[in-house]
């Protein structure tokens, strides 16, 4: 289908794709607004997190059909109800979390504080129970208490979109939630060739199609009695493990 669209309708589709995603967005918030206080709360968190999952399959589906994406995430099928898990991966592109959410009905993010205050885009995220990011301490507590209760905890070690090939240093905490959990540590590889919404891309500026993202399941860790010392061993297993994709500048002349 592609190829037979200029790149002005190229574009276009693309806008259209990610408008689509952004209404879903706002709908779906719409609707997790009136469910909030009338769900109880383990209730709540399941039709939450099953729903953003649920949209997030449905915006997949449609970049596949047009043409314009294509996501190889079938392996994460078989973390689909594994419940007290971390997964984590390294991170890309912006598209990350929605990649690994959309086959992980069960899972929870960690969102900025800030944007959970948004009336806009924080409904939802309440609804599931998704963890902020206030304090450290405060979000450690949190991840502990949902990996307890039989939930997945999706995190990006990184901290932001990676910059610094093959990954950026990684943050702590990962490592102390395991311990303090007993939740072993699924380890994620996201694959991609493209430079769609990597650090510095904008959201509007067309890459080359199709997109193409691919996952892959690494090796698991067990909770260790030194964080710190799992945290780099952790990071150097990606490190070694990131297939390496070919450099871009975002900001072309």
């Amino acid at each position: 289908m592609l190829r037979w669209l200029g790149l002005p309708l190229q574009w276009l589709a693309l806008q259209h794709m990610l408008l689509f995603l952004g209404l879903g967005s706002l709908l779906w918030n719409a609707v997790a607004l009136v469910l909030y206080p009338l769900l109880p709360r383990d209730t709540g968190r399941r039709v939450g997190r099953a729903g953003i999952a649920a949209g997030y399959r449905v915006f997949w589906w449609m970049a596949r059909t047009a043409g314009m994406m294509r996501l190889h995430s079938e392996p994460l099928d078989a973390l689909r109800d594994e419940g007290g898990l971390i997964v984590v991966a390294n991170h890309p592109s912006m598209l990350d979390a929605m990649m690994l959410v959309a086959r992980l009905p069960r899972s929870a993010c960690i969102m900025k504080a800030s944007l959970m205050r948004n009336p806009l885009l924080a409904p939802g995220a309440r609804l599931a129970r998704y963890l902020r990011n206030d304090s450290p301490r405060g979000l450690v507590r949190l991840a502990v208490q949902d990996l307890r209760q039989g939930g997945q905890l999706v995190l990006f070690p990184e901290g932001t979109r990676t910059t610094q090939p093959p990954v950026n240093s990684f943050r702590g905490g990962v490592c102390l939630i395991a311990k303090r959990a007993g939740a072993p540590i699924q380890t994620v590889f996201i694959d991609t060739s493209s430079p769609y919404l990597c650090k510095g891309w904008p959201l509007w500026r067309l890459p080359p199609l199709p997109i193409v993202f691919t996952v892959r399941l690494g090796q698991r860790f067990e909770p260790a009695h030194d964080p710190a010392a799992q945290l780099r061993e952790l990071e150097a297993y990606f490190a070694s493990g990131v297939r390496q994709t070919p450099l871009h500048d975002p900001h072309p002349r």
